[in-house]
């Protein structure tokens, strides 16, 4: 009988050691997992945006490019090989930062020799494209032809209808009809 009691004590020290080990087992995964979590959070947060930008007119090399978000426009010119020689940088703001799907054009010199002061005035206004969407009245009266009027109309009618889908869609607004839209067309974008 001293034999059995004996051994009882045997088994039930065993089953407190198992019991022991694979509760260790069982909070060393939990925290695993949770470091696992932890990781992932940290690898996700610093994984870096790209935007895609579309660079044309005079750049060595025009086209689209993948750049970092917080880039500029400088940053666009230079991964397209640069300016050429003809390039005129003055209706151009190199130090604006970068948006997805954003246009960069840059003029030649040619384009703004036989212009008068009012227009390039105007191209320097309008250099990149608004987007009608998100732009703010200030901004959209900015563009040559729609005043601030016609800029509370745009922006009055987005938030009755929601944004625009085309550009196209800015001849639904009030004050602005198809020899309006002619002459903006060029400054906006969706």
């Amino acid at each position: 009988m001293k034999k059995i009691e004996e051994n009882f004590k045997y088994v039930i020290l065993g089953v407190l050691v198992l019991f022991t080990i694979i509760s260790v087992l069982i909070t060393n995964g939990a925290s695993a997992k949770e470091n696992d979590s932890i990781v992932k959070e940290n690898n996700q947060s610093s994984e870096k945006k790209y935007y895609y930008v579309d660079i044309k007119g005079e750049v060595k090399d025009p086209g689209v490019y993948k750049l970092k978000e917080g880039s500029r426009v400088i940053d666009a010119i230079n991964a397209s090989g640069g300016l050429k020689e003809n390039a005129n940088t003055y209706s151009v703001n190199l130090s604006k930062k970068i948006t997805d799907e954003m246009v960069i054009i840059v003029p030649s010199n040619s384009e703004n020799t036989n212009v008068s002061n009012n227009t390039i005035t105007q191209n320097t206004k309008n250099s990149s494209l608004v987007n009608i969407n998100t732009a703010a009245t200030k901004e959209l009266s900015s563009i040559t032809g729609i005043g601030e009027s016609k800029a509370s109309n745009i922006v009055k009618y987005r938030e009755e209808n929601g944004n625009f889908s085309s550009i196209e869609d800015i001849k639904n607004v009030s004050g602005i009809g198809d020899y309006l839209f002619e002459k903006i067309k060029k400054y906006i974008t969706v």
